[in-house]
Formats: C-alpha cells, structure tokens, sequence
C-alpha cells in the first residue's frame, strides 16, 4: 500500500470518527434541550394551583373580607383589577363587567349603534357575539371564515359592507388573531367601530403587537372554561379612548352622570349622591358591574397570568408534535408573526382521506381515556332562532324589519357562509386547560393511540379495495 493510499484511508477513518462524534453530539445536544424543555415545563405546571385557585386570590378574597361589603367598594378592589389588566396590555383603560357578553354589549352601545345599523361578525363563534347585536337592535351579518386559520375572511367582510355597517367585530377564535391589518384598514375606509372579542385569546400576538390592543376597544371574558377566570363569569373592556371609554362604562353602569373612564369609577360619590338635587341618570345603560367579590380573584389570577397562557401552549405543543405526523388531521394555521393563545387545540378532518367522521374518532377517543372532544359550533346563522328570527317573540319584530333598517338582509339561511358550512363538521378542539401535565401528557398520549387505531383501520380498507379491484 503506498503511502498516499494509506494516508486516504487514514484520513477516511479520521472524518468517519469526527462525524459520527458530530451526529452524537448533536443527538445528545437535542436531548438534553428536551430534558431542559421538559424540566422548565415540569416547574410551570407546579406553580400552577391544581384546583386553579391559588394564594393570591385567597388572599385577596380574604382582604376584601376583612374590609366588609357596603355601597361603595371600601377595598378599592376593582379599582386595582382595572388599573392591573390595564397595565399588562399597555393600555389607558380598562372597564371590568360581570360577564364577556356585557363587555361587547357596552361597546356597541357606546358606539351609538342602534335601529338601521349593521354589525359584521364572524359565523364561527359564540352566539353571544351575535346576540349583542340584536340586544341593540341592530342586525348581524354573518361573514365566512378561511378554512386554514378559521378565523374571520377578511374578503367576505368587503363583501358583505353596505351602507348600514357600522361595525366590525372580528373574534380571536380558540386564542388566535385574525387579520387585524387587513381589518382596520378597511374600517378606516368606511369609518367603521371595530370591536375585538378576545373571550379566547390572552396574551396572543400579531406581528409584534399584543392582541387586543388593535381595534378601537377590545372584550375579554373571564367565564370559567377561559385562560383565567373570576369564579365563573366576568369580562373587561379595554381601550386608548378616553371618551369611549367613558361611554363604555357609562353603559354598564346605569348610565349614571357622575362616573368616568378612571379606575373603578362604578358607584356615584357619596357627597353627590346623597344630595336630594343631583339627577343621577344623563344616559341609559344596564348594571353589568363586576361583583368586588370577582375583582378580588380575578387580580389573584392576573398575577399568573403568563403562566396559564403558557400552561395552554406547552399542551398544545404536545398536540402539535402528535397530529404532525398524521396526514388527515391539519391543525389551524398560525401565520407566520402570529402567536396562539391556545383557549383551545383545533384540527379539521380532511374527509376525502378518511371514511370515518367526527362522531367516530370521538367515541374511539373517549374509548381509550379521552377526557372529551368538542366539535366546533354550529354556525351562528344556522341557529333555530336565527333561523326563526323570533328574537323578540316574532320575525316580524326582529331589528331585519324595523321601519329604520333600509339594509336587505331578511333571514339567514344556508348558502350564507359556504366554506364554514362545509368545514363545521370537520373541526376537532381538543382540550388545553389542564393544571396537571401528567394529564396533558396522558391525553397527548390517547390522541396518539386514537390516531394509530385509524390509521390501522384506514390501511385494513385500502388493502381490501385494493385486493377487490384485482379481483375484478
């Protein structure tokens, strides 16, 4: 062997050795950033109490106990929930409410929409986004989704302005933005209010900007299946708008005359409201107040906020890694300078791969220890009441026929949203709220299980159709 040939060989050897060190380095590098990953993820599921009530809001229920219940808020209590949910979004205002319907309610009031108005909302939601609308007198207008991120079509919003629209409410369904961009700038075009409903969606992100902080107020519902709660219902309101703002709370608070925009600014002074003179009502409104009671929780739970929101992404993660390699299962789209809040982990079944639908998977999911799988909403429009429109006893009095309504839309039907339509069906929203990780990871593991038992079935299917078509 010359020398020139062994040194080659010599020199193989040496670059077989350097690699395969490289590829376990590399393995071991990936190891243990997934032993990190795994530990941090461990330590934030600790902090988080397991009956979701923790220290702080004990202590400041137990705070507000202290001070008593009266007319007036001693503890201030709501005052400092306000002024907290307002500095965590980097807002002036926030309005707390005693549930996210009376959030959006208040808004669309303050906005001065009434009879003859038009209000576009999504089709994919909860009916409580439509119901606002008619609680105004106005009339919904259902726009599709896209069936990627199923979040509002920002194309069938253009579509479907008329004179009459006034307002847009765009949803940030299962915890993810639509495209604000896209709907402000289109608002800006026709002068339109935009209200977000972010009952889904805590701490998400849209190119760099915290969801929320887009329209010119957004709602946020602290009902007990949502990131963080305030005993089971509640809401809040926030804004940059002083006015608004103002009117927002005046709206929930019985249109008294002498509250404002500012922090817990719920009950008339003492000083003024005592007086035999003072006229308390200059608008109208309803008592939407948040109880002190709830303020006193829901500022416990703020406090760890961050964590729950990151509870719900490190499950959806899990979810993520499964259903990657599961070809009829396409997980919504998160674009690219978006973050998902994750109120929930949504799939849609691609059906033209598959014979089987949502019903089945479901009972083979709860077969093998799922905790429950929810299918999507029907969409709104398809609703028995809107279908009857008997809002106010009758169609007849529904806002669509009211003498100042010029508009033409006069019933709901199918055909109206086509691509939510089709989708509905399809939609899977697995779970994401569990305190526990050992729970999150047995239920990664049953979706996993479920998946294989499919695929199993579906390749048992091919081959028989296979062998039948040779057979003929």
């Amino acid at each position: 062997m010359s020398v020139n040939q062994r040194n080659q060989r010599i020199g193989f050897k040496f670059d077989f050795i350097i690699i395969f060190y490289i590829k376990v380095w590399g393995i071991l590098k990936i190891m243990s950033i997934n032993m990190l990953m795994e530990i941090e993820t461990r330590k934030l599921f600790d902090r988080l109490p397991k009956n979701r009530v923790g220290e702080a809001d004990v202590r400041y229920v137990y705070e507000l106990m202290e001070k008593g219940f009266s007319n007036s808020d001693k503890s201030g209590i709501v005052g400092r929930f306000e002024e907290a949910f307002a500095r965590k979004y980097g807002v002036d205002y926030a309005i707390s409410f005693n549930s996210g319907t009376a959030t959006m309610h208040a808004c669309l009031m303050a906005a001065g929409i009434g009879p003859g108005d038009e209000v576009i909302i999504p089709a994919l939601t909860m009916a409580s986004t439509a119901f606002v609308v008619l609680q105004c007198y106005a009339v919904p207008v259902f726009a599709d989704v896209t069936p990627d991120t199923l979040t509002i079509d920002v194309e069938d919003i253009k579509r479907k302005i008329t004179p009459f629209t006034k307002a847009i409410i765009p949803v940030s369904i299962y915890g993810l933005s639509p495209d604000m961009d896209a709907i402000m700038k289109i608002a800006k075009e026709y002068g339109l209010v935009v209200i977000e409903d972010n009952a889904q969606c805590y701490l998400g992100y849209y190119k760099d900007r915290l969801v929320g902080t887009i329209g010119h107020a957004a709602s946020f519902s602290f009902q007990g299946s949502k990131h963080m709660t305030t005993s089971g219902e509640g809401g809040m309101v926030i804004t940059n708008d002083e006015a608004y703002a103002a009117k927002i709370r005046k709206a929930g608070v019985l249109g008294y005359s002498a509250i404002g925009a500012r922090p817990g600014s719920t009950c008339i002074p003492r000083d003024v409201r005592q007086d035999w003179e003072f006229k308390r009502h200059d608008g109208f409104g309803y008592n939407y107040r948040m109880p002190s009671i709830c303020a006193a929780l829901g500022l416990g739970q703020l406090e760890r906020l961050d964590d729950l929101v990151a509870a719900r992404q490190a499950i959806a993660a899990l979810y993520d890694d499964i259903v990657a390699s599961c070809e009829w299962l396409i997980p919504q789209l998160v674009p690219q300078g978006y973050i998902h809040s994750y109120f929930a982990y949504t799939c849609r079944l691609d059906t033209e791969l598959v014979d089987f639908d949502f019903r089945a998977f479901r009972s083979k999911f709860i077969e093998l220890g799922g905790d429950g799988l929810y299918g999507a909403w029907c969409p709104v429009h398809l609703e028995p009441v809107f279908k009857n429109m008997n809002f106010f006893g009758n169609a007849m009095r529904a806002p669509n026929f009211h003498e100042l309504y010029k508009g033409k839309v006069r019933s709901y039907q199918e055909g109206d949203c086509p691509v939510l339509e089709k989708i509905q069906p399809t939609l899977f929203q697995f779970k994401t709220g569990y305190t526990s990780w050992e729970k999150a990871l047995e239920q990664a593991e049953v979706l996993k299980r479920t998946i294989e038992a499919f695929n199993k079935q579906t390749a048992t299917i091919l081959q028989l159709n296979v062998k039948n078509a040779c057979n003929c």
